[in-house]
């Protein structure tokens, strides 16, 4: 009779391990790929701004011209305008050590990139998602909470 009661609860116990590690694991595999999503959502920005300072600070223009979106032509943003904001005598005209100061996803279909150059100058680039083009922000934040004015005239 000793061994009659030996087995008992031995089969529960086994049952709620299992539970409990597949329960752990769950969780671990959560926040991981939490981590994981928040922390590389905005890394094709940041690897598209690389380039396109790389390319800036080779003096490859047409490079960062295409860097920017601009692989067949851009009517709003032609290639002398480019220049004179890029260029050697432009408005950003030393990006050789200008670096992501941080970035920021946006809800809107975008990632602003913080750039700042040595000098202290700061520019605010926005990164399109979908068409993989960079481009200056509108606007220093992502979504502002302010609406744009209505143009639509009061009644």
């Amino acid at each position: 009779m000793a061994g009659y009661l030996e087995e008992y609860g031995v089969a529960d116990e086994r049952r709620s391990r299992i539970v409990r590690w597949l329960a752990i694991s769950v969780a671990v595999l959560g926040i991981g790929a939490l981590v994981l999503y928040f922390g590389f959502r905005t890394w094709p920005a940041k690897r598209q701004v690389r380039a396109f300072l790389g390319d800036l600070r080779r003096r490859d223009y047409q490079a960062a011209y295409r860097d920017w979106g601009c692989a067949r032509s851009c009517p709003d943003y032609a290639y002398d305008k480019f220049m004179e904001d890029w260029g050697p005598s432009g408005k950003f005209p030393d990006p050789s050590a200008a670096a992501i100061q941080r970035s920021r996803y946006c809800q809107s279909g975008g990632v602003i990139v913080t750039v700042k150059s040595p000098k202290g100058g700061v520019v605010d680039l926005m990164y399109d998602r979908s068409e993989g083009a960079l481009g200056f922000a509108p606007w220093p934040v992502c979504d502002p909470r302010i609406p744009a004015p209505d143009s639509t005239p009061a009644p």
